[in-house]
């Protein structure tokens, strides 16, 4: 992608697929509230992403090192370990699984909003020329 925007756009995206993928797990526990045994995913990326994009203004804050910062940030999927209040084992929560479940819908939703907004205004000042 141009770098027209500075690495927002980068964000952005990649942004999108992390949320993405806390979707498709969450999704996943839900589908499987019933199986025994079952222990429930999450995703986390927010905190390594941050952590990445830091080191890499303290280094050097140009363009290309905040994107390889972007790029080389990962999700990470953890397993619950917790107790279950079950007898057969399983550990979702069907309640907190929702509420991440919209959560996480609403942050795709303001992420595809906030892309949209920089193509609308790369769109307004190119045809402005």
């Amino acid at each position: 992608m141009l770098n027209l925007y500075g690495n927002g756009i980068n964000l952005s995206e990649r942004t999108l697929d992390y949320l993405w993928g806390r979707q498709n797990v969450t999704m996943n526990n839900i589908a499987n509230v019933d199986t025994p045994g079952f222990k429930s995913q999450y995703v986390t990326f927010e905190n390594a992403l941050a952590r990445n994009i830091r080191s890499a203004q303290i280094r050097n804050a140009t363009g290309k090192n905040i994107e390889r910062a972007i790029r080389s940030s990962f999700a990470t999927l953890h397993t619950t370990t917790n107790e279950s209040t079950r007898l057969d084992g399983n550990n979702v929560d069907m309640d907190q699984e929702q509420i991440e479940l919209v959560k996480t819908t609403y942050e795709y939703q303001l992420m595809v909003q906030s892309i949209n907004n920089d193509f609308s205004r790369l769109k307004e000042s190119v045809g402005s020329f």
